[in-house]
């Protein structure tokens, strides 16, 4: 268990690992033996290691909800709930302002540089990325484009749907932890009916 001990504080810590953000890392807990022990050892702490449908990212879910547990799933909801309308509307523009058919997804290279050349010759899109980077998640306080496009790729990069591999070239690789939001934007919608005060609009519903 000694060799497993800074994964399992990574998932500890709250750390979505896929094959983008960690393929050594994601190679060994798609491993049945390396799952069945970690579980192991996370039943007392009442954790669990989770994956999507896709099996695309792993993450530390509650193995019984019990009410300490429920008061912090409740938090994390909360916290959940206030990104999910800024990144529905930056996977639109994803789609919108780089001419996609579909939504961004794992390994996908994004460069802010192509952001910017579009959003400046395109006053629509200058105008929804102004919104989007001012936005309290995003929490840009710039008037200026390439600041306000850096801040945003900033914030995607430190909530983990980024990864910078170079901290010196700027290009980012979407991570599987898009998959995740995704599948917890459908499972709100479609099953628990859960309360969001903002609808998003009708392009973003039909993204999902």
């Amino acid at each position: 268990m000694v060799e497993l001990g800074p994964l399992l504080e990574r998932l500890l810590a709250g750390e979505f690992i896929c094959a983008v953000s960690d393929e050594s890392a994601f190679r060994r807990l798609a491993d049945d033996a390396t799952r069945e022990q970690l579980d192991t050892y996370l039943r007392p702490l009442n954790r669990r290691l989770a994956t999507n449908d896709e099996g695309s990212v792993y993450f530390l879910a509650w193995r019984t909800l019990d009410e300490a547990a429920r008061e912090q799933l409740s938090r994390q909801l909360a916290e959940t709930v206030a990104s999910l309308l800024p990144m529905l509307e930056w996977l639109q523009l994803v789609q919108e302002t780089l001419g996609r058919d579909g939504l961004a997804a794992p390994g996908d290279v994004l460069k802010p540089a192509d952001f910017s050349s579009r959003c400046e010759d395109n006053q629509g899109l200058r105008e929804r990325l102004e919104r989007l980077a001012t936005d309290t998640f995003f929490g840009s306080q710039s008037d200026q484009l390439d600041a306000q496009i850096k801040q945003v790729f900033k914030r995607l990069k430190e909530h983990g749907y980024l990864l910078q591999p170079h901290a010196d070239r700027q290009y980012f690789v979407v991570t599987a932890k898009i998959d995740y939001l995704i599948d917890l934007v459908r499972f709100i919608r479609d099953e628990e009916n859960l309360p969001i005060d903002d609808q998003p609009p009708a392009s973003q519903e039909s993204l999902l």
